[in-house]
């Protein structure tokens, strides 16, 4: 007669029969218990842990791009020498021809486009409050294009009128005591060159438009004022401080800086959305991997107890396994039926961490609105971790790498037991019966 093929069916209903036990061996039905409820949390966190962690970055980087310029090319102060004063001053690295400048980037491949810009800092005051302000001059146009400014339910106003006033972040109209309509100051050291040294501007404008883009950062400092005036403002008559560069695919920006550069020439650089946050993203990707290492070690103390519960069950189970050896069954069909009780508790415990997790992955705003309640809002600080809300966000290869590690682990810590069950002497085990 052939043998039964591995994994047969009466191998599966052994050892089901087995994991569902009796009073008398209610030590074994309680360690497969503690295994699977701590596989199944050990899971549950590993999802909801990695999920959270890509929202949190994808956020940050939507927050990003959703105001900022994808690239900004500009031109570096240089020094030049006058022979005939024999003195050295610093030629500022502004744009005189910014308008062929932008047009010969556009056309690039893969540029979606590019604008001229006026950058400055000030200082903005209205009935004593006062804030410091980061002043974008760009046109009517390149502000429409902003998906993080441009947003009808984070915004008020009217960004049609932009060209007769100012757009300001949400954050800076609060520490002012603004809104729309309201005129503000802004005061820039940049001012007049008058006989005694150069003299403060002091400008007064009215706010059109209150935006929120998403960033504490940004709410609380960023100032759109049209291209003329920031021009007229900062001295910068005739020419752009850079260029604003955006491009099809955000994440592959560093493809387009080589293309660029030719395009500006030699003294041109680039400064991309990358180099000025790449490095929190390094941070953000090396604590990924570290939470990775650390769940999977609380998932593997998880599964230990499988081998517990397993190693009890064995002792327990002695009597019928010498039975089963003498009515035929071999050592290898002995091994996956105790093979098969582990994985059976990690099977379970998976799915159902798997559920748990993915749960409170789509749920996690929820949850924080509830720590946020009852911690009185010390749960998450926007001005500590730049966003204002935290968000789930489920990846499918997440999800496989959470199984494969707790049903791998699970697998790889049943066979010692199994083994030692399949191995047992079928002569010693019926001895004293």
């Amino acid at each position: 007669m052939a043998s039964p093929a591995p994994f047969s069916r009466y191998e599966f209903l052994i050892a089901w029969r087995y994991l569902r036990a009796r009073r008398a061996e209610g030590g074994v039905s309680v360690m497969t218990w503690i295994s699977l409820i701590g596989i199944t949390l050990g899971v549950m966190a590993l999802i909801a842990t990695l999920a959270v962690r890509a929202g949190f970055r994808a956020d940050f980087v939507d927050t990003i791009l959703g105001a900022n310029p994808h690239s900004t090319v500009y031109y570096p102060p240089t020094q030049i020498y006058n022979e005939l004063t024999e003195e050295t001053y610093v030629s500022p690295g502004t744009i005189a021809d910014y308008d062929a400048l932008a047009a010969k980037i556009a056309a690039v491949p893969g540029v979606t486009r590019a604008d001229p810009a006026v950058r400055g800092k000030v200082m903005a005051t209205q009935n004593g409050a006062r804030g410091l302000g980061d002043v974008y001059g760009v046109s009517a146009e390149a502000l429409k294009a902003l998906p993080g400014v441009v947003d009808p339910q984070r915004a008020s106003g009217n960004i049609a009128d932009y060209d007769r006033g100012v757009a300001i972040g949400l954050g800076l109209a609060r520490t002012l005591g603004v809104g729309v309509g309201d005129r503000i100051q802004l005061v820039s050291p940049e001012g007049a060159q008058t006989p005694v040294g150069t003299t403060p501007r002091i400008e007064s404008y009215e706010v059109v438009y209150v935006f929120s883009a998403g960033r504490w950062d940004i709410d609380e400092a960023r100032i759109y004022m049209p291209m003329a005036a920031a021009q007229s403002f900062f001295n910068r008559e005739g020419v752009a401080d850079e260029i604003e560069v955006f491009v099809g695919d955000p994440e592959r920006v560093d493809d387009w800086t080589p293309q660029l550069l030719a395009a500006v020439g030699e003294r041109g650089q680039v400064w991309t959305w990358r180099d000025a946050s790449g490095s929190f993203l390094a941070a953000l990707d090396m604590e990924d991997d570290v939470m990775f290492v650390i769940l999977a070690i609380l998932v593997l103390i998880a599964s230990m107890n499988i081998t517990s519960g397993l190693i009890m069950l064995v002792k327990n189970k002695g009597r019928d396994i010498g039975i089963l050896r003498t009515m035929g069954l071999t050592e290898g069909a002995v091994l996956r039926v105790f093979f098969l009780c582990g994985a059976f508790t990690g099977v379970i415990g998976t799915a159902a961490g798997v559920l748990l997790g993915v749960a409170l992955a789509l749920n996690v705003d929820h949850v924080m609105a509830a720590l946020n309640a009852l911690t009185g809002g010390n749960a998450w600080q926007p001005e500590v971790r730049g966003i204002y809300a935290l968000h789930g966000e489920l990846r499918a290869w997440d999800i496989f790498r959470a199984v494969a590690l707790s049903l791998g682990l699970a697998f790889v810590v049943t066979i010692f037991p199994a083994r030692r069950a399949a191995r047992m002497n079928p002569v010693e085990a019926l001895r004293y019966e």
